[in-house]
């Protein structure tokens, strides 16, 4: 089926109506390959604007259409808003895939409803809830956001990543002839459009986020060092080059598995994967490690840029939850430190409530200190850790401690 609405159909379906996983619905739905950019860049574009494209559907339907023809809806509105196609065009093509999906019934509603549609006519709210939809950020984070950060909130929400983050370990040359953009960090740039090849299984090169990198490059050269949270394995890979033993840990055995996958492909031999879980105690680990690294479940409100389909799954309450987890895995890891050795604890997040605040709540009490760390990516200093804000951090916002045992 060939109709331009078909494929981001079937992605943004697993999406919304199946609870998939941006990323893994797209690799797991058969694109046609002749269209793979223009099906992507709709899905994005869709989730992007999520909050607005609902707005707008909300404004001109007299009571919410299902799911189905809503997201055949945005699609279509997506098309007209963004990408400025032409109003029959867009009408045409929503009729015809309602018929070919046998879902004709609804095509009089969608003819009638995008003939109608007038942009002009769709008012934001006012306040923190306009923020909300316009930026694609939940509602209680914009409110948090304006607290900490001020006026700056409306420039975090607005980042957008700056193309797609490549490390290269050999032969970087032969692909920078492309248009990119050079990083602080050694063989890691940012590409508009990179197209994997061979290099890739061959381990040449991989695609890891500037945050990640950032994170690893805190971490200090040791001979024992524990990734506790370490799928899908791009940290403990990159840390054993300059970690003698690199243990990484996850919870879940797919997960496991895609950490020898990485390793695999990658040709690393001093990655051991384990499956555990890093906020229970493990007695033969205790002061085992000279590092130990605990990337951190969290809310993830660091890369919307890079994923937008991440507000859809976020509540308040979801979000204060994970800070007892968090605070759960950092105690419990700590016992793994040996005396002297180095704990360093990382988020996505861009809230203190998952940052500094943990920290602080660890470290009353310890036997840690923290220790200013030092990063060549723009950064703004904490009471305890380094903050990155996507509006200096190429789109992407992420938060590091490093905390010493005394």
């Amino acid at each position: 089926m060939t109709n331009p609405f078909y494929d981001p159909y079937r992605v943004l379906t697993k999406i919304y109506a199946e609870g998939a996983h941006l990323k893994i619905a797209l690799a797991e739905t058969d694109l046609e390959e002749l269209h793979r950019a223009r099906t992507v860049k709709t899905v994005y574009g869709v989730l992007e604007n999520d909050g607005y494209l609902s707005l707008c559907i909300k404004t001109f339907a007299q009571k919410s259409p299902k799911q189905t023809v809503r997201i055949l809806l945005k699609i279509a509105l997506y098309f007209l808003i963004f990408l400025k196609k032409p109003r029959y065009m867009v009408t045409d093509t929503a009729v015809d895939l309602l018929k070919k999906m046998g879902k004709g019934g609804m095509a009089g509603f969608v003819n009638a409803f995008l003939r109608n549609f007038n942009e002009g006519k769709v008012l934001l709210p006012a306040g923190d809830e306009g923020l909300s939809v316009k930026y694609n950020f939940p509602l209680f984070a914009v409110k948090k956001l304006k607290i900490q950060y001020g006026e700056r909130a409306e420039q975090i929400m607005v980042a957008r990543s700056q193309g797609l983050s490549v490390r290269f370990v050999r032969g970087e040359e032969k692909y920078l002839g492309r248009p990119h953009e050079n990083t602080p960090f050694k063989h890691l740039y940012l590409f508009p459009n990179f197209v994997r090849d061979d290099g890739f299984f061959e381990g040449d090169y991989t695609f890891q986020s500037v945050g990640s990198v950032a994170i690893c490059s805190v971490v200090e050269p040791c001979e024992r060092l524990l990734d506790a949270c370490a799928a899908p394995g791009g940290k403990s890979v990159l840390l054993s080059e300059k970690c003698a033993q690199v243990t990484a840990c996850e919870l879940h055995p797919h997960r496991v598995s895609l950490i020898e996958s990485y390793v695999s492909r990658m040709g690393v031999k001093n990655v051991t994967a384990v499956m555990g879980d890093s906020a229970v105690f493990r007695p033969e680990w205790e002061e085992q490690f000279d590092g130990v690294l605990c990337d951190v479940p969290c809310s993830g409100l660091g890369t919307v840029a890079e994923n937008p389909d991440l507000p859809l799954r976020k509540t308040e309450q979801a979000f204060e939850e994970l800070q007892t987890t968090q605070l759960a895995i950092l105690k419990n890891c700590a016992r793994y430190v040996k005396k002297g050795g180095a704990l360093y604890y990382s988020t996505c997040s861009i809230l203190e409530e998952e940052n500094d605040n943990v920290v602080r709540a660890f470290l009353k009490g310890s036997a840690f200190e923290a220790e200013e760390t030092d990063c060549p990516l723009a950064h703004e200093k904490m009471q305890y850790g380094s903050q990155f804000l996507p509006d200096t951090a190429f789109g992407a916002g992420f938060y590091v401690a490093k905390l010493r045992k005394v």
